[in-house]
């Protein structure tokens, strides 16, 4: 049997959530769309399916195998469209990987805004701070946020993200507000467990002279967002990105310590895989993200 072939009817099954519908859509019979995905099955020498005359849910294998499906079959009709020089539209699943921390309202809004302008485009965003294979995990496009990005990923950067050193009034009350690093350095912490950001050296903002700040702590967590909401909650003294406090700094929910320093800083990149066929909705989220990023807020 026709493999690529089979391939579209798997994912035509798996999107339409049925035999029917997804024989329908191709112009095929059931029974040959059955014989495709069985064909892929026997292929592989695993199950992607579970079916039965009610309802059909993929395997673990079979969601594995989908997301890469579909990457391979996008990739296949975008060099197929370049090659009859067809412009692209944007359409399709977006699927994107990005940092726990962009659940905040900056981002919220920019995603909002990017489905007015694209409408057929569909977003499945997932949010980890794991670093995750783009290939073998399906994903079209990683934000990530690093010093250094990972050299077989093709990257763009996108911006500057800053890091503030805050606090909550109701802490600051009650151990007083530092006024220099070294004041700094006597105050509890709360703190990433996934860096190092107990030791890290600052920038005066106006003399340039570097210094290091050393921090202790004895709340760490793998979340970005819980360090925020326990800093919020007083717990201690903390380190948040610039994007996630628009609202609670402005809200007096925290306060920006030593304000006249420059903390960490990274980069926002936008990390892919193949710059041949990126497609179009890929490019049309990448451009869009420039535009913000380069806007004031």
């Amino acid at each position: 049997m026709d493999t690529l072939f089979s391939l579209k009817v798997f994912r035509q099954v798996v999107e339409k959530g049925s035999f029917t519908r997804a024989a329908e859509h191709l112009g095929i019979s059931n029974a040959m769309a059955s014989k495709h995905v069985s064909h892929l099955e026997n292929t592989l020498q695993a199950k992607l399916l579970h079916r039965n005359s009610r309802n059909l849910h993929l395997t673990e294998t079979g969601e594995a195998y989908y997301r890469q499906c579909c990457h391979a079959l996008e990739t296949l009709e975008t060099a197929a469209q370049k090659a009859a020089g067809v412009t692209e539209k944007p359409q399709g699943i977006l699927r994107i990987t990005m940092p726990q921390w962009f659940a905040n309202p900056r981002i919220s809004r920019w995603i909002s805004e990017y489905k007015q302008l694209y409408p057929e485009v569909s977003l499945d965003l997932v949010l980890t701070n794991r670093r995750t294979d783009l290939i073998a995990e399906g994903f079209d496009l990683a934000l990530r946020v690093s010093r250094v990005p990972h050299p077989s990923l093709i990257v763009k950067p996108l911006a500057d993200i800053e890091f503030l050193l805050l606090a909550s009034p109701d802490y600051l009350r009650r151990n007083g507000v530092p006024q220099t690093p070294e004041e700094a350095a006597q105050h509890t912490a709360v703190l990433p467990s996934y860096t190092d950001m107990s030791r890290i050296e600052i920038q005066h903002k106006s003399s340039g002279e570097r210094s290091l700040l050393e921090l202790t702590s004895t709340i760490h967590s793998d979340s970005t967002l819980m360090v925020g909401s326990l800093i919020r909650a007083g717990c201690g003294i903390g380190f948040q990105p610039e994007w996630c406090v628009d609202e609670d700094l402005t809200t007096g929910k925290v306060v920006s310590l030593l304000p006249e320093y420059r903390f960490v800083t990274s980069k926002l990149y936008a990390a892919y895989v193949d710059r041949a066929f990126l497609s179009a909705k890929v490019r049309s989220f990448i451009d869009f993200l420039s535009g913000k990023v380069e806007m004031p807020v």
